[in-house]
């Protein structure tokens, strides 16, 4: 039987969310089968929960709502329940900087990257052989009254060698010789609205967009091949609704997938995702990671529903988001380094047995932080006179980011030093969560 890790991390109410995860899940384990000949899944359903104590207890509710199946185990954590698993984890790596680690792992604010390597190291602990993930601000599309769930073509073919994956998609573009390779990440995009909530700069300057989004390219690509880059940013796969399957198995384009509807095998255990604070974009890495190593992926068309909540139209909300959004941009000065480094590195990320080594991806991340931030002092520039033109509610962002100028230049670096930290780590803290219980039995101490 295998056994998979769907997972949800959330920080805000989506019970219905929950209740359509639980269906994929049953769904998953009565249906879904796999290259190896296994009938079935075994299937860990994994909230990670950040909310209030008020928001908790709704999910709560409808956990207990979901429908029972033999192959489906239900993981409800809030962050003291993980916090106990991550002390322990780390303890039992023997890693020095424990506090660090933990702290990076559980940081005191929003960390996409950190809330899915929570997820990467309880699926260890589980013994899942792959994590699949999901977003609570999105929802699945249907067809003829069906939920059309990504998680078919997941189980399909994750982990597979790439010349057994070939008979099980619609078509293949990958070089010879890569037969052997195992598929180490299947995913789509969505569809909806976009995914980074800047469509209201959209509509108050057209022009203004395009500049302030072209801001997260190389600094050296020319005006027009920014406002290109702005032009397709954060659109997904467009509006267009599923009406059938169509797979690739590939080494499927980073710009073609979303986190919000990823797998992962293999390569979430040898490196994790950044875990930067209150930065958009920061759990992205992985997929550059699969495409630069040449792991063999496969691109399907089973897009996810994306949408904004009403929290971001609030004016602490606006001005949280916008923060995130420029720190987004302030981080690509040192993602770019280590794409560059990992496009370059290519067949070498791999070590003998086909794994990605995070030596090389820490060593990358280590020399981006020695990189001149003239570039993002640039960007910054660039933001302030773009929102003051704008006015209104935007002067007060350009206000907001003036005041903390030299503070989101320094936390852009010393991101990156911790992902570095955290790589370095990461493969000592696989082998103890491996080793370590979700929870402690009751009446031993921890």
């Amino acid at each position: 039987m295998r056994r998979i890790c769907l997972t949800l991390p959330t920080n805000r109410a989506c019970p219905e969310t929950i209740a359509a995860l639980g269906e994929e899940a049953v769904h998953a384990a009565g249906h879904a089968d796999h290259t190896d000949g296994t009938d079935g899944t075994d299937v860990h359903v994994l909230i990670l929960d950040s909310c209030a104590a008020d928001v908790r207890a709704e999910h709560t509710a409808a956990v207990r709502r979901l429908p029972a199946h033999p192959r489906v185990t239900v993981h409800h954590l809030d962050e003291d329940r993980q916090r106990d698993f991550l002390t322990r984890t780390v303890a039992r790596s023997g890693l020095a900087k424990p506090d660090l680690l933990l702290d990076l792992l559980l940081p005191d604010g929003l960390s996409y990257g950190a809330c899915t390597n929570r997820a990467f190291l309880v699926a260890a602990a589980l013994g899942c052989a792959s994590v699949h993930r999901r977003d609570s601000d999105s929802r699945y599309q249907h067809l003829d009254g069906h939920a059309v769930f990504p998680v078919d073509h997941e189980v399909a073919v994750i982990g597979s060698r790439a010349a057994d994956a070939a008979a099980r998609v619609t078509a293949t573009d990958l070089p010879p010789g890569h037969g052997d390779r195992r598929v180490a990440m299947v995913g789509a995009s969505f569809i909806g609205e976009p995914s980074v909530d800047i469509a209201p700069l959209r509509a108050a300057d057209p022009d203004v967009y395009r500049d302030v989004v072209g801001l997260w390219a190389p600094g050296h690509w020319s005006a027009e091949r920014k406002h290109g880059l702005a032009d397709e940013s954060f659109t997904g796969a467009g509006t267009t609704p599923f009406t059938e399957d169509h797979a690739l198995l590939t080494h499927v384009d980073p710009m073609r997938v979303d986190m919000c509807n990823i797998a992962f095998h293999g390569v979430h255990e040898r490196v994790p995702l950044p875990p930067a604070r209150d930065t958009i974009g920061s759990d992205y890495l992985l997929i550059h990671l699969v495409h630069d190593a040449r792991l063999p992926g496969v691109l399907h068309n089973r897009h996810i529903v994306n949408y904004h909540t009403g929290e971001r139209r609030t004016d602490a909300g606006f001005l949280a988001y916008q923060t995130r959004f420029v720190k987004f941009l302030l981080s690509m000065l040192y993602f770019h380094h280590v794409y560059d480094r990992m496009a370059e590195a290519g067949d070498t990320l791999l070590d003998a047995d086909g794994a990605v080594r995070g030596d090389a991806v820490a060593a990358f991340a280590r020399e981006s932080t020695a990189l001149d931030r003239t570039e993002n002092e640039q960007r910054l520039d660039a933001v302030d006179t773009a929102y003051r033109r704008l006015g209104g509610r935007w002067t007060g962002v350009a206000d907001l980011l003036a005041a903390h100028r030299e503070r989101l230049l320094d936390e852009a670096r010393d991101d990156m030093a911790d992902f570095a930290l955290l790589t370095e780590a990461w493969q000592p803290l696989m082998a103890a969560a491996k080793a370590t219980a979700l929870d402690e039995p009751a009446g031993r101490p921890g």
